[in-house]
């Protein structure tokens, strides 16, 4: 199996992962008109879980498209790992439904913050791997910036299992420190001159 065949299984992973965090959004059947607006107030939550996870699942699905464009070939490494990030992707709905139901809870938060930085620490893993594995690499890919996606990768790591202490603090600051990546990420890009995201 080539790079282009795993990224295409890949891409439909994360298609079905998407696809599922909407499937929680709705309101009850058979309401009455006037308890609509309580009915959509109450869906606010799922909303917001919705879009916080679309733009993180947004973020990696990205990072990873930026990754295969590095990739000549796979080894078992690779591959594992690469399995690995996208059981981490296709299991996002259910922390996903746990910060829309308890998101202000210690443990809801963690767990949604321990998912995101697994996923990232696996793909940020394949870029480890490759900057060892010259042989693995697309022609003119240079070391450094592979090096420097480890690094942006290392951002969405450190920020998110950082994030999961101050849970016991206030999880809703935990939750606002996931924010501090979004900067973080742009300063590393054009401090390397990398354009493309990478997790």
């Amino acid at each position: 199996m080539g790079p282009e065949q795993l990224l295409a299984f890949g891409d439909a992973v994360f298609a079905i992962a998407i696809t599922l965090l909407v499937l929680d959004i709705g309101v009850p059947d058979g309401l009455a008109a006037s308890d609509l607006d309580d009915a959509l107030r109450d869906a606010l939550p799922d909303v917001g879980a919705y879009v916080l996870s679309f733009a993180v699942i947004g973020v990696l699905w990205l990072a990873q498209h930026a990754l295969f464009t590095s990739i000549a070939r796979l080894d078992g490494w690779l591959l594992y790992l690469y399995l690995a990030f996208l059981a981490v992707i296709a299991g996002l709905p259910f922390p996903t439904r746990l910060i829309s139901e308890y998101g202000d809870t210690a443990l809801g938060t963690a767990v949604y913050a321990g998912a995101i930085a697994a996923a990232s620490c696996l793909l940020t893993a394949m870029s480890f791997r490759l900057v060892g594995r010259p042989g693995l690499v697309r022609p003119g890919v240079s070391r450094g910036s592979l090096a420097r996606s480890v690094q942006q990768g290392l951002v969405m790591v450190v920020v998110f299992v950082g994030s999961m202490p101050l849970t016991l603090v206030s999880p809703v600051l935990a939750q606002l420190s996931w924010l501090v990546a979004v900067p973080l990420r742009v300063w590393l890009s054009r401090r390397s001159g990398i354009g493309a995201p990478s997790a």
